[in-house]
């Protein structure tokens, strides 16, 4: 603790518990905390790799696990093109190794506390980490808050945590899944076979019943231009979006 009151955040040491392969190019790592800590849904931990050299790397990762105190976390990471942490992840990492990481880190793009009117979700590829992390919290504290899920996918295949989103989309009538399959044909009906735009927000706003009080927005920066503008141009007021950016 700062003479300021403000919390410091330091390193530990985690265990990989398990390894999961969610689509072709993401696999979620679950972690086993040295020290718990609770967090909020859509914050982000940093992750540190050092070499025997002492060269390291960090990335950051959102935490895509229920904001609720627990030993294990799960970090979902996408293999990026030249990523040298993403790359040790999904090439060398196995159950069991040792990692370092700090966190919970984030005060900005987190889940409303209290969750009362409609939020609208944002998000493309990996992008959909902390806002999973919001649906997941919203299940067991907020089921009542009426949410609408837009995700941007390339295919079927890449859709993240797409079992779990199908199942939350049956047996929860609060909740609305949309997706935009942009390079090949939708499987179902109630999706979309391009690319983001303000048509796609208003029609998913239509299935909502209301206009949205809070809209988080996340994934590359191309992508939250993109969608950020469709929301624009749907006519949702710009102080109520909020959004995070992946490199890429």
């Amino acid at each position: 603790m700062t003479d300021n009151g403000t919390q410091i955040v330091s390193w530990q040491s985690c265990m990989v518990e398990a390894i999961v392969q969610q689509t072709p190019s993401i696999k979620s790592f679950f972690l086993r905390l040295s020290r718990p800590f609770a967090h909020i849904a859509g914050q982000h931990v940093d992750v540190r790799l050092t070499a025997p050299d002492g060269y390291s790397a960090m990335r950051s990762y959102s935490i895509a696990s229920s904001a609720a105190s627990s030993p294990i976390i799960e970090l979902a990471i996408e293999r990026l093109p030249d990523g040298e942490v993403s790359a040790y992840f999904h090439d060398i990492a196995i159950v069991g190794d040792e990692i370092e990481l700090r966190g919970p880190l984030g005060g900005h793009f987190l889940w409303p506390e209290p969750a009362v009117d409609a939020v609208l979700l944002i998000g493309a590829g990996s992008g959909l980490v902390p806002l999973m992390a919001m649906i997941r919290h919203r299940s067991t504290q907020d089921p009542a808050v009426p949410t609408a899920l837009l995700l941007s996918a390339r295919t079927a295949e890449d859709v993240l945590f797409s079992e779990e989103l199908h199942s939350v989309e049956i047996n929860d009538a609060a909740f609305v899944l949309a997706l935009a399959i942009t390079r090949e044909d939708p499987i179902r009906a109630s999706d979309f076979g391009r690319r983001i735009d303000s048509a796609m927000v208003k029609e998913v706003l239509a299935r909502l019943h209301r206009k949205p009080t809070q809209i988080f927005v996340c994934g590359s920066n191309d992508f939250v231009n993109i969608a950020t503008e469709g929301a624009l141009r749907a006519g949702l007021d710009p102080s109520i979006i909020k959004t995070e950016r992946y490199g890429g």
